[in-house]
């Protein structure tokens, strides 16, 4: 689950991390009032939307005093911003942040986040901030420096000094870089975070260590044990079909392809979406009911694919074996009842009751194409949206 920055910093500055002074606000009044408390020369405004590169997209202003601020909110709020990561459309702004300015000597990069294929937390840092970090990997690889730790109550002091080695600190500002790894080392353990990027982490001309930005992502799956972070989700920054899914327990993601899959199993999901792009198209989504759906989940699922407008084609595909076949079935023809299933559809069985499940298909008015196995499947919905 993403936060919005000024979120994330709250929580940073809750574990020790040093952040700027900052209010935010829905509206343009509500912001100006609380601006009345901050004690500075100039405003930093900055839309409040889960993606990056929002200061190229004109999401980052610094003004002078509050009649700037007044009509760069204005213009700002409510206005869609297209960034490298919104994708075509944008993303509205519906929320403004409004920090103290920041004297900056030098701009860093940091993140930290959890490396899967060593079980070890993983810790990115660059004297290169203030800039697309996969940009910095493309062009000057060598300022770059990742380490890796173990996982543990607490991070080490040489940990520390490893990461931070690219800084070039000394003194004062060596020691608060230090204690912000820590901060960050502990905020990530205990809120079961996935990733947390500080870019950029600036050195000021104070010699002050404080983070700039902050972008931080959280274990869904272990929100359970974090209320208080689960009630900073913001529904308007996600997609309505995959809010509609995680009503009915579905694990989806929409994707930007033209065949939609519905598919028990996450690994045969992806098997799935791979051998769709082996044969020239494109998945429409990420797809999963489970292993033991019922049929008015199947019947929920079909209704958010058939929903997207850039499908031309579906195909399900499923492996019966907590799930069985004729349930699946089942669902599909009660979805198929409710809404008008215009597009090709190619229908995979196998396993528990998959005879029973392809007789009631059989049986049904639906216009559908059978296949024997994934390749055969894959093959059949491409030629059909042709």
């Amino acid at each position: 689950m993403n936060i919005h920055e000024h979120q994330a910093k709250q929580i940073l500055k809750k574990f020790g991390a040093v952040v700027p002074e900052g209010v935010f606000g829905f509206t343009v009044k509500e912001l100006l009032e609380k601006c009345k408390q901050l004690k500075t020369d100039k405003y930093v405004l900055k839309a409040q939307i889960h993606a990056g590169g929002r200061g190229k997209a004109g999401g980052v202003k610094i003004l002078d005093n509050l009649e700037e601020l007044e009509k760069s909110a204005k213009d700002l709020l409510g206005k869609k911003l297209v960034t490298h990561q919104t994708g075509p459309n944008g993303r509205e702004v519906k929320r403004l942040y409004v920090e103290v300015s920041s004297n900056i000597e030098k701009e860093f990069y940091l993140s930290c986040l959890i490396d899967r294929s060593t079980s070890k937390i993983a810790f990115i840092s660059s004297d290169q901030g203030g800039m697309d970090i996969e940009e910095v990997a493309m062009k000057s690889p060598n300022k770059i420096l990742t380490t890796k730790v173990e996982l543990s109550d607490e991070i080490s002091n040489e940990a520390c000094e490893k990461i931070i080695k690219i800084f070039n600190l000394e003194g004062s500002p060596k020691n608060e870089a230090i204690l912000l790894i820590k901060s960050i080392y502990n905020m990530f353990i205990k809120t079961d975070a996935n990733m947390v990027e500080i870019n950029p982490l600036i050195l000021t001309k104070e010699k002050k260590i404080i983070c700039l930005d902050a972008k931080v992502n959280f274990d869904s799956n272990a929100l359970f044990r974090h209320p208080e972070i689960y009630e900073l989700r913001d529904l308007n920054e996600e997609d309505p079909t995959e809010i509609e899914a995680g009503k009915h327990d579905l694990s989806y993601i929409k994707l930007d392809g033209s065949i939609g899959c519905m598919v028990n199993g996450a690994g045969l999901a992806m098997a799935t979406m791979d051998i769709i792009k082996l044969y020239g198209e494109e998945p429409a989504n990420f797809l999963d009911v489970g292993g033991g759906a019922s049929k008015e989940k199947v019947s929920a699922a079909l209704k958010i694919i058939s929903s997207d407008k850039n499908v031309k084609g579906i195909l399900i595909n499923i492996f019966g074996g907590i799930m069985r076949c004729d349930i699946l079935a089942q669902g599909v023809i009660d979805a198929a009842k409710e809404i008008n299933i215009s597009v090709p559809l190619v229908v995979r069985l196998a396993g528990t009751n998959f005879k029973e499940g392809k007789e009631i298909l059989n049986n049904s008015s639906l216009k559908l194409i059978s296949a024997e196995n994934l390749d055969d499947a894959a093959k059949k919905i491409v030629e059909a949206i042709k």
